[in-house]
């Protein structure tokens, strides 16, 4: 199993409504699987702010998360989601060494 599907196994946790994952790890310096994009919808977010959505996500991941190097997050309720339809583009990453 990829490291991109058991970061989404692990995350089915949180009951997304939507879910996706991305391994970014191409837009980097070594081809490792080491850089991921997730977009998650998920009621569970609802009355939440950023830092305590992120900690749902961490809680979920556990132990994976010593196994990769970084993850964009984007999370959203399923109102947010209607409102918005995409997450946004990742940024290059200037790290260099990673």
């Amino acid at each position: 199993m990829s490291m991109q599907q058991r970061i989404e196994t692990a995350l089915g946790a949180l009951q997304p409504e939507y879910l996706q994952v991305l391994d970014e790890s191409h837009m980097h310096s070594r081809g490792l699987q080491s850089h991921f994009k997730a977009v998650l919808v998920s009621e569970q977010f609802a009355g939440l702010n950023s830092v305590k959505r992120h900690q749902k996500v961490y809680a979920a991941l556990g132990d994976l998360m010593s196994e990769f190097h970084a993850l964009a997050l984007h999370t959203y309720t399923p109102e947010e989601w209607v409102k918005i339809g995409a997450a946004p583009a990742s940024p290059v990453c200037a790290g260099g060494g990673h």
